[in-house]
């Protein structure tokens, strides 16, 4: 297979054959993150990419899983966007899901129409980042949209009827705004009520602006012990009935899942038992 510079994918990919239909990310201006900064956004040829679906299908046979990358396929004009998935249906029958990552530009971008055309043909989940919900938080971190803005979008992914996982970052408002990131970042996502949410932790990246601003002193970390605060007071705030949710990456210092809101009450009572433990060490705190 073909493939330009580190590929990424969401955790849940993990066992699925990633298809790069697109290099780079569209947006690429985010403080905090360090993905994508050797490449320039680009779309790759329709005719190129269902070369590669063949390939794949002579080298693995059978696949069950399949991601669309890099960082904003869904920036693909929506033809051939629709080429590309039916190649993929058609190639491999046996694949349950098609996933792709998707940012609020390029949904906003896209009619509803072209988004249930898109789910009819066999998309079947997008990845979103909310990372906030507070404007303030946003606008400091580089975004490139709103909290309305990302939420309409997310609504929108909904409508189409795909599934919809959005992601959040722990600590991104530092200590200056951590209440207002636990808060805010609550209310956005149950307005959005996604199929699944993942929360991440802050981990600085050498050479992003967001190290370089902890560097001048304009950023101040949380601890691990701040972070847990962090996540209790969002977990409290958070009602999204059937909301799959997930606290387990490797960036994670405490380990939580279940299901929104059965599972809440369970996933707060493990987080309140590690801040009275109180065994978090300073060596943890995130960064590279």
């Amino acid at each position: 297979m073909k493939y330009e510079g580190t590929v990424y994918r969401p955790p849940s990919e993990a066992r699925s054959w990633i298809l790069q239909a697109t290099i780079g990310c569209s947006h690429n201006r985010c403080t905090f993150c360090s993905m994508y900064k050797d490449k320039s956004f680009r779309i790759r040829k329709t005719e190129e990419l269902i070369q590669e679906i063949h390939e794949a299908r002579r080298q693995f046979g059978k696949l069950t899983r399949i991601f669309i990358a890099d960082g904003d396929a869904l920036m693909i004009r929506n033809e051939d966007l629709l080429s590309l998935i039916g190649e993929l249906k058609s190639t491999f029958p046996e694949c349950q899901r098609i996933g792709i990552y998707a940012s609020p530009k390029s949904i906003h971008l896209k009619t509803e129409d072209e988004l249930k055309r898109l789910n009819e043909a066999g998309l079947g989940i997008a990845y979103l980042g909310l990372e906030s919900g507070s404007d303030d938080i946003l606008q400091m971190v580089k975004k490139g949209e709103t909290s309305e803005g990302i939420i309409s979008a997310g609504k929108k992914i909904k409508e189409a009827g795909l599934k919809l996982s959005v992601t959040v970052i722990s600590g991104l408002g530092g200590r200056e705004k951590w209440e207002e990131h636990a808060k805010e970042t609550a209310q956005a996502v149950n307005r959005i009520r996604p199929d699944f949410l993942g929360l991440l932790t802050l981990m600085l990246e050498p050479g992003t602006e967001l190290w370089n601003q902890v560097q001048a002193d304009g950023f101040t970390v949380l601890s691990p012990y701040e972070i847990a605060q962090e996540t209790l007071l969002m977990l409290k705030n958070l009602d999204s009935p059937g909301c799959v949710f997930r606290s387990n990456h490797a960036s994670n210092y405490v380990a939580l899942k279940g299901t929104l809101n059965e599972d809440r009450e369970g996933m707060i009572s493990t987080l309140e038992n590690a801040l009275a433990d109180g065994d978090f060490k300073e060596e943890w705190m995130r960064r590279l």
